[in-house]
């Protein structure tokens, strides 16, 4: 069976093939304004691939639903089950490879984000033995992925782009090949629109836009203006698993979906003005004396921290006092730090979470009260993120003294890259970095080490050969015997 499938035609009236295989391993970004076809794209693409690869699809405004009237797509409406039936779906649409249409319109817009922040972690999250190929569509992602929080509760915000960055960045190596489709660029977040290689751009107006599409499309600037004046269902797209050259694309027809009734004009009502007043306004204050008044709001949750604090603080003042001195309770706090430091993927946690973790991990060990705040947890996770048990002890006292005015947020680097200059050892590659720093993508790592220069913690040489050089000021005759 081919891994093509065709999604329309050029000018030339020639088929534009997309390659599925590849697309799982590229990604895809779609962008165009309201009424622009982004919706008409994305049912192509899933009909044409139906018969190839699972498709799970993130649904805001009922669009996709009529999947499941030709495919063998299920429909899950997300207002009918709690948050952790919501997860249990997730794994269980992995582990039996169903395509599932995640129904959110029933919700209100933060609810939504929340349901599917939470499905994308679920499905993120399964077993290594469910780990197969799938298509994840978004549709509307500047609401899961925005640039900026907006009036979401932080912990929202904080989750969902956890979630999204995730499949983006992530969720390649999972079987998870993310497609998203946005309005605005300018809107979505720009770490998931970069970890893309296929795009396919529709019509769009604002400068900003038009700018951000064509540098992803690899056009000049002024050649941006082509964007504005494409048609509705044209796009231009561009990516290994479409064309290496932006090619204009006219997409095809669609088997489900229904016409809305807002396209087009249709005829008004005919009735005189004295009829459509009474049509109005007839029985209208029995109407809203007969309904229910609306339920009092429900007041905003507490912060997941705050919960965890106030459980570890009950827990503590129940359990009988410590027998334990205080350098056997920092030894165990220490062991719990490197336990979930050495975990796979822990440092691309938020910080708010590994906190959580690191909380109910002490709680579970029966370790009294809080062992620390927020801002010492974030500095003793970065030094237990650094692999440094091959110092001597007064070559680590060095290394950490260099560190002491270091910002929490770039120290784990720093001291990698330190510990290597006092073990004589080569620079550490982009991957190590990333993983201390907590990062996948390799700009954001150029940016660190830049900016750690000009901190003047560090010194970069690039060697003609394409390698690099790191060196720490400090340590010049301080080395492992």
């Amino acid at each position: 069976m081919g891994t093509r499938i065709t999604i329309g035609h050029d000018s030339t009236a020639q088929a534009v093939t997309f390659d599925v295989e590849e697309l799982l391993a590229t990604r895809l970004l779609v962008q165009g304004n309201s009424g622009s076809g982004k919706s008409h794209l994305l049912r192509r693409i899933l009909e044409e691939s139906a018969g190839l690869v699972q498709q799970v699809v993130i649904d805001p405004e009922g669009d996709f639903a009529s999947l499941a009237d030709v495919f063998d797509h299920v429909v899950i409406d997300a207002a009918a089950y709690s948050a952790a039936e919501i997860e249990a779906l997730a794994g269980r649409i992995r582990e039996h490879r169903a395509s599932v249409v995640l129904a959110l319109e029933g919700l209100e817009v933060e609810q939504q984000i929340r349901c599917a922040a939470q499905f994308l972690n679920a499905l993120f999250d399964a077993p290594r033995a469910h780990w197969y190929p799938a298509l994840v569509v978004v549709d509307e992602a500047q609401m899961f992925a925005p640039s900026q929080g907006g009036e979401m509760a932080e912990d929202t915000r904080r989750m969902t782009l956890s979630a999204m960055t995730n499949l983006m960045c992530r969720g390649r190596k999972r079987g998870l090949a993310g497609i998203v489709a946005t309005q605005r660029l300018a809107k979505l977040a720009k770490n998931v629109a970069a970890e893309a290689s296929n795009f396919l751009m529709g019509r769009t107006f604002l400068d900003i836009d038009m700018q951000r599409a064509a540098d992803l499309l690899g056009m000049e600037r002024r050649q941006a203006e082509r964007i504005r004046d494409l048609e509705r269902g044209h796009f231009l797209a561009l990516g290994p698993a479409i064309s290496r050259r932006p090619q204009a694309v006219k997409i095809g027809p669609v088997k489900t979906g229904k016409a809305l009734a807002v396209e087009g004009l249709m005829p008004l009502p005919e009735a005189p003005r004295a009829e459509m007043e009474s049509l109005l306004v007839k029985d209208l204050a029995e109407e809203v004396a007969a309904a229910p008044p609306p339920p009092p709001p429900a007041p905003p949750p507490p912060p997941v921290e705050e919960i965890e604090r106030g459980l570890v603080e009950r827990e503590a003042a129940a359990a009988p006092a410590p027998t334990e001195d205080d350098g056997e309770r920092e030894a165990r706090v220490d062991a719990i730090l490197r336990e979930i430091a050495n975990e796979d993927g822990a440092t691309y946690r938020p910080a708010s979470r590994q906190y959580q973790g690191f909380l109910t991990r002490c709680r579970q060990a029966r370790i009294p009260g809080v062992p620390m705040d927020m801002a010492a947890f974030q500095r003793r996770f970065a030094l237990a993120s650094v692999r440094m048990g091959n110092l001597d002890d007064h070559v680590r006292a060095r290394v950490l003294e260099l560190g002491e005015g270091v910002d929490d947020d770039i120290l784990a680097p720093f001291l990698t890259i330190a510990t290597a200059n006092a073990l004589g050892a080569p620079a550490p590659d982009d991957d190590e970095l990333a993983r201390v720093y907590g990062t996948s993508s390799p700009g954001r790592i150029r940016r660190l080490l830049d900016h750690l220069e000009r901190l003047g913690l560090i010194v970069v040489r690039e060697e003609y050969g394409g390698g690099r050089t790191l060196l720490v000021p400090g340590l010049e005759g301080v080395s492992v015997q």
